[in-house]
């Protein structure tokens, strides 16, 4: 009950704030032209949150394994290893995770995608917060296909958390 008494006090003496934020066009586009749209495949292994170290390591073993033996030996495409390697939900699809905004991935996930830059390219192995991946970035999805309701409450969002965070100020421990 504090939890919530508490953010709503807060949205209350945030809110002219809050509604001070307006969005334009050309600042929706040009926002989205540094966080778009995404479409990615990924080979994945699973580690817990509180994986031990010893579950970290097997884990990561696995994921080089499949990255020396499968990924770089050509043999098969990226799609068929993620589909026989993969523990991912998607791996059926060949890891394919379909279109995805900024908002809906891991951020080292989604950074490590971008810094790809073009489609077709591959990372090398990464670590998010549900373990380790190989990814590619299969497409980015340009502009005039964009959802610009989508990109702008994204981008409302990503300003009503820095006025929140100015409030708050930094925090300390």
């Amino acid at each position: 009950m504090n939890t919530v008494l508490y953010h709503a006090l807060l949205d209350r003496k945030l809110s002219k704030e809050f509604e001070g934020i307006h969005i334009s066009d050309d600042e929706a586009k040009s926002f989205y032209s540094k966080n778009p749209e995404i479409r990615t495949s990924h080979i994945f292994v699973a580690v817990r949150p509180d994986g031990t170290a010893e579950e970290k390591k097997k884990a990561m073993e696995k994921i080089k394994e499949i990255q020396d033996t499968q990924l770089k030996g050509g043999k098969m495409s990226f799609a068929e290893v993620a589909q026989r390697f993969s523990e991912g939900v998607a791996a059926p699809m060949g890891g394919d995770i379909d279109y995805q905004t900024k908002d809906k991935l891991d951020p080292t996930y989604y950074e490590t995608a971008i810094r790809l830059g073009s489609p077709g390219k591959v990372s090398s192995i990464v670590q998010s917060q549900f373990g380790y991946h190989i990814i590619k970035l299969t497409a980015l999805r340009p502009w005039e296909e964009a959802d610009k309701a989508q990109v702008k409450r994204l981008l409302f969002e990503e300003k009503r958390s820095q006025i929140f965070e100015r409030y708050m100020g930094p925090v300390s421990y």
